[in-house]
């Protein structure tokens, strides 16, 4: 699914500004989707001319007035649509694991380093989503929420069981380069 869906399906939830939107995609929707302000406001625009969306402005005091999209009956119905459709296949993106494919050119220590703030950084977000997932939300939310406490959990024991396949190559550099 992609962010103009994603805007029209956070919509369906209630009306929100672009800024609430982003929220919804770091709150509850970072485990699937990673979206910007830079590609959430495109989206929202173009909606509108679609006339999918509507969007009207709120008076604020001391700053500039603020836009409140809704979803219209076209763009739910669009939406259900899109749901209907079957899903591509799932796509995953790691920055880290991309290095990792390279690490034959990085050292020991960095390559530890590495594992441990990959390590940390699911251990927050189990945390996160732990503290965060309201056990009053909706089946699909506790749904969600528990799978990427399931996906992380999986990762950090694959990290603490395996780090030793790159670090051993590592090792080996390292005693090369001496």
């Amino acid at each position: 699914m992609d962010v103009r869906n994603l805007c029209l399906g956070i919509l369906t939830l209630g009306d929100a500004t672009g800024y609430e939107i982003k929220k919804a995609f770091q709150d509850r929707l970072n485990l699937l989707y990673d979206a910007s302000f830079g590609s959430i406001y495109p989206a929202l625009n173009k909606l509108t001319e679609e006339k999918l969306v509507s969007c009207r402005a709120e008076t604020q005091t001391k700053r500039p007035d603020k836009k409140v999209y809704s979803i219209t009956e076209a763009g739910k119905a669009a939406f259900i649509k899109e749901l209907q459709k079957d899903p591509l296949p799932d796509k995953f993106r790691s920055d880290t694991l991309a290095t990792m494919i390279f690490t034959h050119f990085l050292s020991r220590d960095q390559i530890t380093r590495m594992l441990d703030e990959y390590i940390q950084y699911y251990e927050e977000n189990i945390n996160a989503l732990s503290t965060g997932c309201d056990l009053k939300g909706s089946p699909a939310e506790q749904f969600l929420c528990g799978f990427g406490v399931a996906v992380r959990s999986a990762a950090i024991n694959y990290l603490k069981e395996n780090r030793h396949l790159i670090e051993a190559e590592a090792q080996q550099v390292d005693t090369a380069a001496e």
